[in-house]
């Protein structure tokens, strides 16, 4: 819908942010490249989604030329800790299970890499679960492999289909993309 004045790059290999870039009407390429996704254990958590994102696009600054990098990271925060993507099974229904039948933030972190500099953000939604049982928990984990979802869940997945009671924030920052901030910050590209 947009018509940007540089080829925009996708940096993710996220099928859920292909999607959202593609349902929001922009043209884009894919193109990821090995981020170390560490952050340092003293950072405030609510720092990390967008210090992870800048991770992502300075990878791209030595051979940037003339394009848009968009670049995200999503992170779950429960008990002021971050649940990062699940090791094993096992991992994964502890952190499901820590979430049932509470509140917990999720946070997105955006940086716009482009010729004109760097840019980032990050767009919050706290996320109320229902409570679960272990063989819902275990059923999710088996039919959906969460091995790739920070916190061990997506929200377009059957656990959000049962058990997101509500959420204050936008959905989309959930699933890993906070579309509406992102295609303000595209408009200002437009050609």
């Amino acid at each position: 819908m947009i018509s940007l004045k540089y080829p925009l790059v996708l940096a993710s290999g996220s099928p859920r942010r292909k999607q959202l870039m593609t349902d929001a009407g922009f043209a884009f390429t894919i193109e990821t490249r090995p981020t170390d996704e560490h952050f340092p254990a003293d950072m405030p958590v609510d720092e990390v989604a967008e210090y992870l994102a800048r991770q992502k696009a300075e990878r791209f600054t030595a051979d940037l030329g003339n394009r848009l990098v968009l670049c995200a990271d999503t992170v779950v925060i429960l008990d002021n800790e971050v649940l990062n993507k699940p090791a094993d099974e096992a991992e994964a229904f502890r952190m499901v299970r820590s979430l049932a039948g509470r509140s917990h933030r999720v946070r997105t972190g955006v940086c716009l890499l482009s010729p004109e500099g760097m840019e980032s953000f990050t767009d919050e939604t706290t996320v109320f679960f229902a409570p679960l049982t272990d063989d819902e928990i275990r059923y999710y984990i088996r039919a959906c492999a969460p091995f790739d979802k920070a916190g061990s869940y997506g929200a377009q997945d059957f656990i959000g289909l049962v058990g997101i009671d509500r959420l204050e924030g936008s959905f989309y920052t959930v699933m890993g993309l906070p579309t509406h901030r992102v295609y303000q910050a595209l408009k200002r590209f437009a050609q």
